[in-house]
């Protein structure tokens, strides 16, 4: 009988050549929760801003587990003792961080689920794998829910510098074009080290941290928070929301047996059991993708105009202000829209409405960014950086948008 080489090496258009260190990394990522992730988008609908963001959760999965190793190595380099098996965690942590998420990541947890977040489905695949691999991931699953004794490994998964956030600012930089998020994150993780249970960077690695911090800045008012991608966003959130508004009114609408059982069920928390988490397991960008090409020619004025706006990317004018939006201003153009076309009140705050965004580079007092300096005195990133700006960038920014119609719906 043929065996198959399970110590794979993967082309990388960031990194280069990424090796799969063991047979169970490599089982994991041949299972069809985690080759899901190929059809789940990295960054939603931005590609109807910068066309070249088709990259997907699989290709920034891979590429944490790659940062991950290189963080292992390094730390091991200067004196941190990391055992086989807490290495195997970690690397089994940061591939499976983001399975959970829906299709076009975030939208799904804003719509046709009810307070179940993208973390508590990573969760639950998570330990649904654990019982497929006989108990393997218990320890990764502790780290990654930040249980594990020794910290600093929780905080590779899950801080203010983690292998999520290095991977990326990185990978969605190259895909988007946009050059001011491109981070040099192999030399951030050069300069990590262990302190007291805690991740510290050397103080060698300070403007690496500023560049960081700065990046992550300009890519989420530039990119995430993009005013197109943010109309974008709003629009998919209603059009799920109105296809399950119509589903449980009884109309019968056109989509796969997954996103069906979603537009007809009200998924909790408590009741996101073994059935549901099946059939999300089967739920991608591809079913949404089809079902808003059927729903553009459905009857309901709400729901295939919606679907129309995304599909032939017509979206809604969005405007970010920096004050919050009057009341006035929306009944304005909610009383146009109203007596153009004749529909209700609720079926113009589908294309009428507006909403707040926030941006916060790191936050100053929850998991604080530490410098260790030569003389082994620690210092907050804040005290230890020369730039005036670092300050300012952990203060959270709000602003305000108003998203209505163009010309004609």
């Amino acid at each position: 009988m043929q065996t198959i080489n399970k110590l794979k090496i993967l082309n990388d258009p960031i990194y280069g050549f990424i090796t799969i260190p063991n047979s169970m990394i490599f089982d994991l990522i041949e299972h069809k929760y985690f080759q899901r992730l190929r059809r789940i988008s990295q960054m939603g609908l931005s590609y109807l801003v910068y066309p070249g963001a088709h990259h997907t959760r699989f290709h920034h999965a891979i590429g944490c587990m790659h940062l991950m190793q290189k963080a292992v190595n390094v730390l091991r380099f200067k004196g941190v003792a990391i055992s086989e098996e807490e290495q195997n965690a970690l690397y089994i942590a940061i591939l499976l961080h983001d399975i959970g998420h829906g299709p076009f990541s975030h939208a799904m947890e804003h719509s046709i689920v009810n307070g179940v977040s993208h973390e508590h489905i990573s969760m639950f695949f998570m330990q649904k794998l654990n019982k497929e691999f006989n108990g393997d991931l218990t320890l990764a699953i502790e780290i990654f829910r930040g249980k594990y004794k020794r910290q600093f490994m929780c905080q590779l998964i899950s801080s203010q510098i983690d292998m999520d956030r290095a991977d990326y600012l990185k990978r969605d930089s190259f895909y988007t074009g946009v050059a001011e998020g491109n981070i040099n994150s192999e030399r951030l993780i050069t300069m990590l080290n262990v302190k007291d249970d805690q991740l510290v960077v050397e103080n060698k690695g300070i403007y690496s941290v500023e560049k960081f911090l700065t990046a992550r800045r300009l890519m989420y008012w530039q990119v995430y928070l993009h005013k197109t991608g943010v109309a974008a966003e709003q629009l998919l959130i209603r059009v799920l929301k109105r296809a399950k508004e119509l589903t449980r009114q009884g109309v019968t609408l056109t989509a796969s047996m997954p996103l069906m059982y979603f537009l007809k069920n009200d998924i909790t928390l408590e009741h996101f059991n073994t059935e549901a988490l099946e059939l999300f397991s089967e739920l991608d960008d591809y079913d949404i993708v089809s079902a808003m090409k059927a729903w553009q020619y459905e009857d309901d004025f709400v729901l295939k105009n919606l679907c129309g706006m995304i599909i032939n990317r017509d979206l809604l004018k969005c405007k970010l202000k920096k004050k919050p939006i009057k009341k006035e201003l929306l009944t304005k153009h909610r009383e146009a829209l109203i007596a153009k076309y004749n529909i209700s009140k609720t079926e113009a705050d589908y294309f009428v409405f507006s909403g707040e965004v926030s941006n916060q580079a790191f936050t100053e007092k929850k998991q604080r960014i530490k410098i260790l300096h030569k003389n082994g005195k620690i210092e907050d990133i804040v005290k230890a950086s020369d730039q005036l700006n670092i300050k300012a960038l952990s203060k959270s920014v709000t602003k305000y948008f108003i998203c209505y119609p163009k010309e004609k719906v």
